[in-house]
């Protein structure tokens, strides 16, 4: 390899080298945009102490509530202020409830999320009555409860996929007494 060979090939060793090491090195306060050093603010002092994965998870964050209209962002703040609020153990149970919805099956979370939105269009009083009556059952009955749900649930998929040759599928399992 000639002499201008070896100029390139250590000019891209060095240049690769130096992102890596930026990026190693995170990105200093100065070189964040107009934009993100407002959302950011409250980090400033501190930002280029900051891990690299953290820096990069705000950074990601700013970009999403700049993308937000006013009512999803004040949405936002009202929960971040309901999360500080919380004591480490309910924030432990958030974690957790949180982790098994993940974990779920996606048709299981989507059938969740539209019993929420079920369950927020009803009147308050009857959100009301029906919380009341969730605390008040007892383990075994919120247990119970999860199963029949669960069942009915499956009764429905069930009918959902029934064969298209005309053949029945199997007759749904009796409900406990």
């Amino acid at each position: 390899m000639n002499r201008s060979g070896w100029i390139i090939v250590l000019l891209a060793v060095l240049l690769t080298g130096n992102r890596v090491a930026a990026d190693d090195a995170g990105v200093p306060w100065s070189g964040l945009s107009k934009d993100e050093q407002q959302v950011l603010q409250s980090f400033r002092d501190s930002w280029d102490q900051l891990p690299v994965e953290r820096q990069q998870r705000l950074r990601k964050g700013a970009g999403r509530w700049q993308e937000m209209s006013p009512e999803q962002r004040e949405q936002m703040t009202s929960r971040f202020e309901r999360w500080q609020q919380m004591t480490p153990e309910q924030q432990d149970r958030v974690r957790e409830r949180f982790k098994r919805f993940k974990a779920l099956p996606a048709e299981e979370r989507e059938q969740l999320r539209r019993q929420y939105r079920r369950f927020q269009e009803l009147p308050p009083e009857k959100r009301k009555r029906l919380r009341q009556r969730w605390q008040n059952m007892s383990p075994e009955e919120r247990r119970e409860f999860r199963e029949r749900r669960h069942e009915r649930m499956e009764q429905r998929q069930g009918k959902q996929q029934r064969p298209k040759n005309g053949q029945r599928s199997p007759a749904p399992r009796q409900q406990r007494q």
